[in-house]
């Protein structure tokens, strides 16, 4: 369990983390939501001892991160893929952790095979692609066989299979009884795979709830009716009360109504209906409408051209404000010879 009161971090005049209250239960995989800046990645250095909170208090099963005896074997993270020496091998890595804790080779070679590193288990960190990266990461968290798992995006830079993989394994271990606590910006997985939120902004927290729960608080549902009366129908609906829109000939969104009086209604007019379907908000649109005044940055959506640049309003993300000066566009530059890119092929 992870219990943070009254959880505060602050950066000179910045405030990253405001007064945050939460608790992180086993049994569940509790999801970590929030805009870019809103604190995610502070408040979870500061649960494992990596940042020291400016006030409050943050404890992982009884204790605060430090005070453990063996935090490998209490709290597994992966926060930072990338923090290993791009001169080890996978394996050489795993085995200096596991030393740190007198965890044995036979356990290194177990979530080497469950994370599916066996094939550049020898192979140097340096030449890993992203989403080999997060494969190792999510080895080293599991190493110790923890009672918690912290995971800053664990499925960045993964392929299908690999995302699948880890949702797979977190509820598996959420079923065990352990706590898991995980962020990540895809909205349609955590919608598959958490079964509580937790959203912050601006260092705040604003929801803190099981996942129906955060969904049917943030949105409504419609009902979408096809009908080759739909204008007949509209008119039914809207002096019962309902709000009637429609998006496209025949068919209609209605709000204030369930189906079951859009159906009796159709049926006592003899109106034909084509489709009745209960439209639910999604995870995606309770996040936006409970963070849009939490948004550090935001991009015009189907902007027109900016002149000044040449580049659509969507194309860029600028903090909220007056806009930045213009500057002439920089050409851009070869990388030089050897040179990593941003985008590798897997070690094989």
């Amino acid at each position: 369990m992870i219990e943070a009161h009254g959880l505060t971090k602050r950066y000179g005049h910045t405030t990253a983390v405001d007064g945050a209250s939460f608790t992180v239960q086993p049994g569940r995989v509790t999801g970590f939501l929030g805009p870019n800046g809103a604190g995610k990645s502070t408040t979870m250095r500061m649960i494992v001892g990596l940042d020291r909170p400016t006030a409050g208090d943050v404890t992982v099963n009884g204790k605060h991160y430090a005070a453990h005896r063996s935090p490998l074997t209490e709290v597994g993270a992966l926060l930072e893929a990338r923090a290993v020496h791009p001169g080890r091998t996978a394996r050489g890595h795993l085995r200096a952790m596991a030393a740190t804790h007198g965890i044995g080779d036979r356990r290194v070679d177990e979530v080497i095979e469950l994370t599916g590193l066996g094939a550049v288990a020898g192979k140097r960190v340096g030449g890993f692609s992203l989403g080999m990266n997060q494969r190792l990461g999510v080895a080293v968290a599991l190493l110790g066989d923890p009672h918690t798992l912290i995971l800053d995006e664990p499925v960045n830079g993964l392929d299908p299979e690999g995302v699948i993989w880890v949702r797979t394994l977190v509820r598996y271990l959420a079923s065990q009884g352990r706590t898991v606590f995980l962020s990540s910006h895809l909205m349609s997985e955590m919608a598959v795979t958490a079964d509580h939120i937790i959203v912050i902004g601006r260092g705040r927290i604003i929801a803190d709830a099981p996942v129906e729960q955060v969904v049917a608080g943030a949105t409504h549902s419609t009902v979408r009716v096809r009908s080759p009366r739909a204008t007949e129908l509209a008119d039914l609906l809207r002096r019962a009360g309902a709000t009637v829109d429609s998006a496209e000939p025949g068919v209609l969104q209605v709000v204030g109504t369930g189906p079951e009086a859009v159906g009796e209604a159709a049926a006592a007019h003899g109106i034909v209906l084509h489709e009745l379907t209960t439209v639910s908000g999604s995870l995606e649109d309770a996040y936006l409408a409970l963070t849009a005044e939490e948004v550090e940055y935001h991009s015009g959506v189907a902007a027109p051209a900016d002149p000044r640049t040449g580049y659509p309003g969507g194309g860029q993300a600028v903090p909220s404000g007056p806009p930045p000066t213009a500057q002439p566009p920089v050409p851009p530059t070869a990388p030089a010879a050897g040179a990593p890119t941003d985008v590798q092929e897997d070690v094989r």
